[in-house]
């Protein structure tokens, strides 16, 4: 590659670190809560509406009292008494849109409102009439006491469309103008002089309650490795399905390998997580990981995702937040959805080797942005033999409730089939046994297929009281169905039944179904302000599920699927019960802590039909079956310490994080009675992040990491699952920067480099004497270096019978270096760009996909270890690289209709 991966993540992470502390200059950011919900304008004469305090308030930035005065007393926040209307722009009003722009402000002690900040910029006509509107606003200012004091607060301007059958068509008198409606102080225009036959109406008025939103508030980041993925950088370059849109966060990489019914690879900074075992992924709260899962600890399909209600990711990497549970080892993603473009959409695509694509989504004008309802279907002939798949779904949600008590009711049903090519040997494909997007003629390979079925229902009631407290419970009920036909090593095994049948294909057959229920809850108490210079809150919070499982393992001979050997055959049943408090302190101005401790209990019950295995050439004693149970207790402190050295009308916050969370056993491993031993991880963080321009146009974040896991585990592809591998550590770091310098661009890039190693390899076994792994070695599969671009380039091109024609381009880069694997083989780099261009008008809008662009020939995944195809030759036992091919360059052309 012409350099060296540890060199480069090193400098990049420097001269983040660099940049991070030098910038001082920068703009206040917003610490409290507000709402504003569109509506009815009240009249001029109507008072404040009481707000509720917002959580984590910032304190007001004057000087405090005299130490002669009686003990302060808590700040009350600012209320809102005029509203003038916010203008809805023009050229959106044929589109019926209908976003909601959060924005900071700083309310002076005269009630006006100044430096105005973009929370998450978007639409950039949306934003600026936010921004317009909320300057000309009037508040009740903060108070301590008796005294008005300059305080910051968070606002979040909903917008609803006008109503296109009775709008009046006028021109815009700022057309032109850089500087828009600000000289009308947002009132409308003046009608024109020409009669109309249509009577005039009046654009949209709305009304605005400063309410706190403390759920939202809660969720602020604690440390500089915590992130939010908004929807302009999830749309910058396109997206494979929902999956694939966790690229755009830093240090991750996605691959699927083995098709649409089977869970895709993540990469997290320094973690080989398979199919999820190292990474807690949720949405809406509902957890997406299934413990003891036949192919992978943590299995988490992400399939039935659409991309399109996807409105922002939450990443937290590392575990330092007493809310992650199971699998937070690397850190955890949330999902979080809705939909901001109102209306019905149907959006259909076709593309390279015959893959069609039907969307209809279902967004209620009117309704909050998370009411949303989408229904998906997709097939493809795939880009070489035995690829073929379909599959379809729906995920719905509804929101309902303005006031104190709000609900949330949201599922899925989502079914997959796929046809897999497998695995091929590097040295097959270089004699040209095989082609490298090829599968072997073989009927133990033409077999492999995948199939998968899930479905989820999840609700939730939230509770917001005063000073800040919410208390919020929910409710889930989950199903998921897995069946996996593959062959890892073509002929090498022999049957444990019948020793002497041998040579029939190593076609494992994995099948894993799941009913699971679960609850959550937690609340959060009042502002409690015992000093002046001290203020926080205090939040407990319960998790329970319990699991019943059933799984089997067997080896099958194509073509007639004949089981000619059983390896596993049990039922699991699996409770978790998890409990936390969490405390959220400000200590002066410039000290933030947030932290506590969880603690879970696990429960297990086994009945493995097949353990106690008696060989063949044992007499028979007993009955073969092995029954046990086992209960053990995983708990630890996490907390996060953030620090704004230049005050909070500064933008530089250095952090440090420690946490120690935990991974669920696999419950077939256990013994009975045994302490349920979990994969122990503790986790240290320190870093800094800072926001810079005038409207936040620069984001950036830098931060190193420690972590070490007591208990890790590696995929073998003899089993077709992971096996324990032993204590590892991971030292690294992460650079993320994003940048909106001007309206019309956003950009995001990321690089995360780790140095990843083995403590201590597995201890010999009788099934595999020689471990392929020795102390101090790197870690197998994990990429040191994980780079991530992703730019976008959009505005007004020019109108079409006086509706404007927008157009924007798309680029998306992901880069992994070089890969250590087992008995010391190395795999290749990765390099991918994925590019787009699209044009919308009217209700119309149009976009060519391309991924891939370059064409480049790489392996989505590589193994070494060995295996043997030839089945009339004995299997030799030198390993060898394996990989499964990745997609070449693929084109989509996608038409969307928006009524």
């Amino acid at each position: 590659m012409g350099f060296r991966a540890r060199e480069v993540g090193a400098i990049a992470l420097a001269i983040g670190l660099g940049w991070a502390t030098a910038l001082t200059g920068v703009t206040a950011r917003a610490q409290d809560g507000g709402d504003v919900d569109g509506g009815v304008q009240p009249p001029p004469d109507a008072g404040p509406v009481d707000e509720a305090p917002p959580v984590g308030e910032a304190p007001p930035v004057d000087e405090a009292p005299p130490a002669e005065e009686a003990p302060a007393q808590p700040a009350t926040p600012p209320r809102l008494i005029s509203s003038p209307d916010p203008h809805y722009p023009e050229s959106h009003a044929t589109i019926g849109i209908e976003p909601t722009v959060h924005l900071h402000v700083t309310v002076e002690i005269d009630g006006t409102v100044s430096d105005v900040h973009v929370e998450h910029p978007g639409d950039p006509e949306f934003d600026q009439a936010a921004i317009d509107a909320v300057t000309s606003w009037r508040f009740e200012p903060a108070r301590r006491g008796d005294t008005a004091v300059r305080s910051r607060t968070r606002l979040a301007v909903r917008f609803h469309a006008p109503d296109p059958a009775t709008r009046v068509a006028e021109p815009d008198p700022h057309a032109g103008d850089p500087h828009g409606h600000e000289h009308d102080e947002h009132h409308p225009p003046e009608p024109t002089p020409e009669p109309v036959e249509e009577p005039e109406v009046a654009p949209p008025h709305f009304e605005a309650r400063a309410v706190s939103d403390p759920l939202e508030e809660s969720r602020r980041p604690r440390a500089s490795s915590q992130y939010r993925i908004g929807r302009e950088v999830l749309e910058a370059a396109p997206h494979r399905d929902g999956a694939d849109m966790l690229n755009t966060a830093p240090g991750v990489y996605v691959a699927r390998p083995e098709g649409d019914a089977v869970a895709q690879q993540i990469f997290l900074r320094g973690f080989d997580a398979e199919h999820g075992q190292d990474i807690e992924l949720t949405m809406g709260g509902v957890p997406l990981n299934l413990p003891s899962h036949i192919h992978g600890q943590g299995y988490a399909d992400l399939g039935f995702v659409i991309p399109e209600v996807v409105r922002s990711l939450r990443v937290t990497e590392g575990v330092y937040d007493p809310r992650q549970g199971d699998f937070a080892t690397a850190g955890s993603i949330d999902f979080d959805l809705g939909v901001a473009r109102r209306g019905i959409q149907f959006r259909t695509s076709y593309g390279s080797f015959d893959t069609f694509r039907a969307l209809i989504l279902w967004a209620p004008e009117g309704e909050r942005e998370e009411t949303f309802g989408a229904a998906q279907y997709r097939r493809t002939s795939g880009f070489g033999r035995n690829r073929a798949g379909q599959s379809g779904g729906a995920l719905a949600q509804v929101v309902f409730g303005e006031g104190a008590i709000r609900g949330r009711v949201h599922g899925s049903i989502w079914a997959a089939r796929t046809a897999i090519a497998g695995i091929l040997r590097r040295d097959d494909v270089a004699q040209g046994d095989v082609g490298f997007l090829g599968v072997y003629d073989d009927p133990s390979a033409l077999a492999q297929s995948g199939l998968a079925a899930r479905a989820h229902l999840a609700g939730s009631i939230e509770m917001r009281g005063e000073r800040g407290s919410f208390g919020e419970l929910g409710a889930w009920l989950q199903w998921h169905d897995f069946r996996l036909q593959a062959n890892y090593t073509g002929y090498t095994e022999r049957s444990e039944f019948e020793p002497e049948w041998v040579g029939r294909g190593d076609l494992i057959e994995q099948r894993n179904e799941v009913l699971a229920l679960g609850l959550r809850g937690r609340y959060r108490s009042p502002l409690y302000q015992p000093f002046e210079w001290a203020r926080g809150f205090v939040e407990v919070g319960l998790t329970g599920r319990i699991d019943s499982i059933g799984q089997q393992q067997n080896l099958i001979e194509a073509p007639q699927n004949q089981t000619w050997d059983r390896r596993v055959d049990a039922s699991v049943r699996a409770l978790d019960v998890g409990g936390y408090f969490d405390l959220d302190w400000c200590i002066t101005d410039y000290v933030h802590l947030r932290g506590g401790a969880r603690a879970d209990v696990l429960f297990y019950d086994v009945d493995d039909r097949l353990g106690n295995f008696i060989p063949a050439f044992r007499r028979e004693t007993y009955i073969i079956g092995f029954r046990r149970s086992a209960l053990g207790v995983a708990a630890g402190p996490r907390a996060a310490i953030e620090v704004t050295p230049l005050g909070v009308d500064h933008d530089l916050v250095l952090s440090i994080a420690y946490g120690e969370g935990y991974r669920s056993p696999q419950a077939r491993q256990l013994q009975d009675g045994e302490g349920a031993p979990f994969a122990k991880v503790r986790s240290g963080d320190v870093g800094a992040r800072v926001v810079l321009g005038d409207h936040d146009q620069v984001r950036i974040h830098a931060s190193g990491y420690l972590t070490n896991v007591s208990d890790d585990t590696a995929f073998d592809p003899r089993e077709g699952r992971l096996e324990r591998l032993g204590p590892t550590t991971r030292i690294g770091g992460a650079l993320w920067v994003e940048a909106r310098p001007w309206s019309f661009l956003t950009s995001a890039l990321s690089v995360t480099y780790v140095h990843a190693t083995l403590d201590a390899p597995p201890p010999p076994s009788i099934e595999d004497p020689a471990p392929p792994y020795e102390q101090g070695q790197s870690l197998p599969y994990v990429p040191p270096v994980v780079v991530r671009a992703d730019l976008s380039v959009g505005d007004r091109l020019f109108d079409i019978d006086g509706i404007p024609l927008s157009g924007r381009v798309g680029l998306g880069f992901s880069f992994l270096s070089p890969r250590p694997l087992p008995y010391g083989q190395e795999a290749d780099a990765i390099g991918l760009l994925d590019a787009s261009v699209s044009v919308r008008w009217s209700a119309l809008d149009l976009s060519v996909e391309v991924l891939n662009l370059t064409d480049s020939r790489y392996a989505s995944v590589e193994y070494s270890y060995a295996s043997n195809w030839d089945r009339d030759s004995v299997a030799s036992r030198i390993p060898a690289r394996h990989f499964a091919a990745g997609a070449p360059l693929t084109v989509n052309v996608v038409l969307g209709v928006t009524l």
